[in-house]
């Protein structure tokens, strides 16, 4: 089998499994692992898949920059927010994460709603201004301009000084082996870091992220109270993390 059409086989293993296994792959094709982790590094670098041990998973959409995300999945995502917003008590303490999904959330509270919203984003805490009830508390730090977030060790202090009741946290990928995941490593802290300073945490995941992966793993099942997506109950995926024992919260 040629380079072309073996880049073609891992390509339709991807959309049809949901993964490659490396060792399985070679035994088809009867060639070494060695070349199938060669074809693999090849697919990676063009930004086609998400290696791990062993193979290969789907990459994340939502690992492109900011401005790019806020046109992915825009239904999904206000679905989303819609049943995430519905999670916030009056009177309650919300700690609410960076990205587009987040910013739907804002953009969802009732803005008659009293409750004080915890963020280390500056653009979510700019869409709360005109929430007159909503007392905003920003985290400060280094901004990472890709998720326009704050980061890195002044903003994880910050976090450990603040407690809330919700944490509404997004990722860019959520697979049953994978986890929970995203694209860079001080965000991923950060995020454990807001989590664990809320008695409750759920995940948002629009369908394009459910079944696709990043590089680093923000948190394992057990430490997150469900996930929220408007992905179909149905899809292979998510009957997946049901059998895990994760809750799903049904968006939509």
């Amino acid at each position: 089998m040629l380079a072309a059409e073996r880049r073609d086989h891992l390509l339709r293993l991807l959309a049809e499994k949901g993964k490659i296994v490396a060792k399985d792959v070679a035994a088809e094709l009867g060639i070494s692992e060695d070349s199938v982790r060669r074809d693999l590094r090849d697919l990676a670098a063009e930004g086609l898949c998400q290696r791990v041990y062993g193979g290969a998973l789907p990459v994340s959409p939502a690992v492109v920059a900011y401005d790019a995300r806020r046109t992915v999945a825009p239904d999904g995502k206000r679905k989303v927010a819609s049943t995430a917003a519905g999670l916030v008590r009056p009177g309650g303490a919300l700690i609410l994460d960076g990205g587009t999904t987040a910013l739907a959330v804002a953009r969802a509270l009732p803005k008659d709603l009293a409750c004080t919203v915890i963020t280390h984003s500056p653009t979510i805490a700019a869409a709360l201004l005109d929430h007159p009830r909503a007392e905003l508390f920003l985290l400060g730090g280094r901004v990472f301009k890709h998720s326009a977030v704050t980061c890195g060790a002044a903003a994880v202090e910050a976090a450990q000084n603040v407690s809330a009741d919700l944490c509404l946290l997004g990722v860019t990928g959520v697979h049953p082996e994978a986890g929970l995941t995203t694209g860079d490593a001080e965000e991923a802290a950060m995020k454990r870091a807001l989590s664990a300073r809320a008695a409750d945490t759920y995940i948002l995941a629009s369908s394009e992220k459910i079944g696709t992966a990043s590089r680093y793993r923000v948190l394992p099942w057990a430490k997150i109270t469900g996930l929220i997506t408007d992905a179909d109950p149905h899809d292979p995926v998510v009957e997946q993390l049901t059998a895990l024992g994760v809750p799903v919260l049904a968006a939509g």
